[in-house]
């Protein structure tokens, strides 16, 4: 049997590869850049949803227990995350950039600072190695669409 940490280790590296993907393709296949960006923010608010997401079960747990964050308040964040996600994929790409870098980062923000007594220590580590590879990708995004476009 895997272990839990061991398993989340796997699928968080191996959910980086759609980002490299992403990043990869717009200097190797320019011709597509308009498709690959629309495949790179669709999967960034999938993942960002997802994240999100987790909160919204967390709230689910904490009825009954006794934690500094209130099941509202996880709730709330999960909502928070999930129509960001959403509504980023209705922006222009300028506004696409802003707003999936701010939310990666503030997602973590969050994890690390307010929800950091619910996770193991592992899980903290490996959320920031995938969230600095994920900021590096949605800056790398950026500026290659920043330098094509002037913005």
């Amino acid at each position: 049997m895997i272990a839990v940490a061991r398993l989340a280790i796997l699928v968080g590296i191996a959910g980086l590869v759609p980002f490299i993907t992403g990043v990869v393709g717009l200097f190797a296949l320019p011709a597509n850049s308009v498709a690959i960006l629309g495949w790179f923010y669709l999967y960034s608010a999938g993942i960002l949803a997802f994240m999100g997401g987790i909160y919204w079960t967390m709230a689910l747990q904490l009825e009954n227990r006794s934690y500094p964050q209130s099941p509202l308040v996880t709730m709330l964040l999960s909502q928070v995350f999930f129509v960001g996600a959403g509504l980023g994929l209705l922006l222009h790409t300028p506004q696409k950039i802003l707003l999936y870098t701010v939310a990666f980062a503030l997602l973590y923000l969050v994890d690390a600072r307010w929800m950091r007594q619910y996770w193991p220590a592992w899980y903290l580590k490996l959320r920031l190695l995938l969230t600095v590879v994920v900021l590096l990708c949605q800056l790398t995004v950026g500026a290659w669409f920043w330098l094509l476009h002037g913005g």
